[in-house]
Parts: C-alpha cells; sequence; structure tokens
C-alpha cells in the first residue's frame, strides 16, 4: 500500500479532559489520548485500521480532496 496522507483534526476538550482528533476524509473518524502525541499515535492506528476493514470489505475510499488550513475571525 502507498503512504496517504490524511488531514486531522485536533482540539482540547475540557469537558473530558482529552485531546480529540478527527480524520473529515474518513467520516470523521475520531479518537481521543491524554497528550497530544496519544491522540496522534491513536489517529494514526484507527486510520490503519479502517483503511484495512475497507480494503477487506471492498469499500471505496474518498477521493483525495485539497483542503486549505484557514482561520475565520467574528465578531
Amino acid at each position: 500500500m502507498s503512504k496517504q496522507h490524511f488531514q486531522v483534526l485536533l482540539e482540547w476538550d475540557p469537558g473530558a479532559v482529552s485531546w480529540v482528533t478527527y480524520v473529515p476524509a474518513l467520516n470523521n473518524l475520531s479518537t481521543f489520548g491524554d497528550s497530544r502525541e496519544e491522540a496522534l499515535a491513536n489517529t494514526q492506528e484507527a486510520i490503519l485500521g479502517y483503511l484495512e476493514a475497507a480494503e477487506k470489505e471492498g469499500i471505496p475510499l474518498p477521493q483525495a480532496k485539497e483542503m486549505v488550513d484557514v482561520e475565520v475571525a467574528v465578531g
């Protein structure tokens, strides 16, 4: 399998006291960790599991989209 890159969104959840990640390209696949590093490592593992299951079940992966990271200020 060739190396693939996925955008990962990372946010601090004060209620859960943990870092939460989302992978928009994979149906907002989500996981968490006590540290940023742990959350990202868990995300990498979850992505690999998603890709393995998709391949095994014959589920097509979404086409890569060009994404731009932009912040918008309001108020």
